[in-house]
């Protein structure tokens, strides 16, 4: 609950384009989504997905089974606001992660990019992971993008963790086979530089 209130102030606290985080497109994100090549109709949650406007771009790309979670319902209701009826094609719910509850083997797409660098607890971290591991089925994908070795300790006033490739596919497990990685450098509103890591992984049975 304490940490649900922090993320409703910062939202509240900010306009959507005064976030740290803030983007108009995450290229790197839809490039790995559809770089799966699975088919629109394939199911593909945001978690921690607030107000980013990648639901926008996946809607734009032609995918039909969308689902976006995040902590804050600030963040959820202006992603549904901005995206006006179209957000009634989103299936938006405001929880979190680590004990939603996910039915088995329900997505093909799992993507963050706003979550896993702030789980500095390693029992968060396997909660997450088993979180995963019963919502994506076999053979579906997880896209995770977390700040890199030269990202920032400190993100909305909260520690962060920072990885390298290898240890953020080594959180995951050998049943994540890694398809890819890169390292992304996004620009604040304000114009500084984060360095972000991503890892595109595959679950094996």
């Amino acid at each position: 609950m304490e940490t649900q209130q922090h993320w409703e102030s910062v939202y509240r606290a900010k306009a959507p384009d005064a976030v740290s985080w803030y983007a108009p497109h995450l290229t790197a994100s839809l490039a790995y989504v559809q770089r799966t090549g699975l088919p629109t109709s394939s199911a593909v949650v945001d978690v921690g997905g607030g107000e980013s406007t990648l639901v926008d771009d996946l809607l734009d790309a032609g995918y039909k089974r969308i689902s976006v979670l995040d902590l804050s319902t600030r963040a959820l209701e202006v992603a549904r606001e901005r995206l006006g009826v179209r957000g009634r094609l989103v299936d938006w719910a405001v929880a979190d992660v680590l004990s939603h509850d996910f039915a088995p083997r329900s997505v093909d797409i799992w993507h963050d990019r706003a979550v896993f660098h702030f789980l500095t607890d390693a029992a968060a971290r396997e909660r997450y992971v088993a979180q995963v591991l019963r919502a994506l089925r076999p053979g579906g994908f997880a896209i995770v993008g977390t700040f890199g070795p030269e990202g920032p300790e400190l993100c909305s006033g909260l520690p962060t963790a920072r990885y390298d490739a290898p240890g953020l596919h080594g959180e995951f497990g050998a049943r994540f086979m890694l398809l890819d990685d890169r390292v992304d450098l996004h620009t604040t509103p304000w114009g500084s530089q984060q360095q972000f890591v991503y890892c595109f992984c595959r679950l094996e049975s």
